[in-house]
């Protein structure tokens, strides 16, 4: 299994990246998952059996010792079956970080505190957010449709990052992070959060209804929040007629965070820098759909995050949670099922 190096300021290899959050990690408070054996569901990995075992713990089959399970695919009506065939399994981790798959699950549990679920989030945040500065730079320096021309263009065209007012939505792990990859462009950076509370580096924080009053003063709106029912259309018409028609809208979160129908239409209009999309809904974004031949558009097929990048980042987050299920219970990635993230 590859490590992952903790402490930022050491050399990494070549596209090595870290978990930015685990170091926040603290015991929970309230029912602790009981220590006990892992089962890696629903088909073997060796490397993420191997990050249980390097957290200490013992991989097997699942049976009625089952304290922990380890679910390597989005099949939310399989993992159901399994919790409600084992109810001794206490501690369950999925492999992403959006978790909106699994709500019927979460609904299903109710108020009940165990099992204790968690997820991905944070743990990509560094492939993610890089990908979503790249997208940023490629919509701002014009090359979705650059990349696409086939003749020399007459005059010069693009958009510099520099000094620039970013609005991030979201202000989980990935949030942070471009904000660090946006430190050097010396922008201005306004978060917006679900609950109130300045967050370190921003210039300002607002609360998700204040998010009309930031959007005509950005060059960039990032999309990095978690799909939910609150989240649903969360730029739509309106808010896409709010921004500048030299705007650039980046979406690294879900799909279902964008009304594309409107998004394609005020493409059509000429307004708008452009967008970068890395999600869309549905997935795969259907051969067709007009947003694929839609003007200053370029769509990244969800490749923010590879198997490469992410497989050792899941793979500590799995070492990280064996040892807190056996030792001091401070699980990384924790998922409020009531909040759906």
């Amino acid at each position: 299994m590859v490590g992952i190096v903790s402490d930022a300021t050491q050399t990494r290899a070549p596209g090595q990246h870290r978990d930015p959050v685990a170091a926040l990690a603290r015991p929970i408070s309230g029912a602790r998952p009981t220590a006990g054996r892992v089962a890696i569901l629903p088909f073997d990995h060796e490397g993420f059996a191997a990050a249980v075992r390097d957290g200490g713990g013992e991989v097997g089959p699942l049976d009625n010792s089952t304290r922990g399970v380890v679910w390597l695919n989005l099949d939310h009506d399989a993992l159901g079956d399994v919790l409600a065939a084992h109810p001794g399994v206490e501690w369950v981790q999925v492999p992403m970080a959006g978790v909106e798959r699994f709500a019927p699950l979460f609904m299903a549990q109710g108020a009940a505190e165990l099992p204790l679920w968690t997820s991905a989030k944070g743990s990509f945040a560094e492939p993610v957010a890089e990908h979503a500065v790249a997208l940023a730079l490629a919509v701002l320096r014009g090359l979705p449709d650059k990349s696409r021309s086939t003749s020399w263009a007459d005059s010069k065209t693009g958009i510099s990052l520099f000094g620039r007012n970013i609005v991030i939505v979201g202000a989980g792990g990935i949030a942070l992070e471009i904000m660090r990859l946006l430190a050097p462009f010396e922008v201005s950076i306004t978060i917006v959060r679900r609950t109130a509370g300045d967050v370190p580096g921003a210039r300002r924080t607002v609360v998700a209804s204040a998010l009309m009053d930031v959007l005509p003063q950005a060059d960039v709106v990032i999309l990095a929040a978690a799909a939910t029912d609150k989240t649903a259309h969360l730029i739509g018409r309106e808010q896409l007629a709010a921004m500048k028609p030299s705007a650039a809208l980046v979406n690294i979160a879900r799909g279902h965070l964008i009304d594309q129908d409107a998004l394609a239409e005020a493409l059509a209009a000429g307004h708008l820098a452009g967008a970068g999309l890395d999600v869309t809904t549905p997935e795969p974004l259907p051969d067709g759909h007009p947003l694929w031949t839609a003007p200053r558009v370029v769509i990244t097929s969800h490749s923010a995050d590879t198997p490469e990048m992410t497989e050792p980042l899941l793979a500590e987050r799995i070492r990280a949670n064996v040892a807190a299920l056996l030792g001091d219970g401070a699980f990384v990635g924790i998922v409020d099922p009531v909040a759906g993230y």
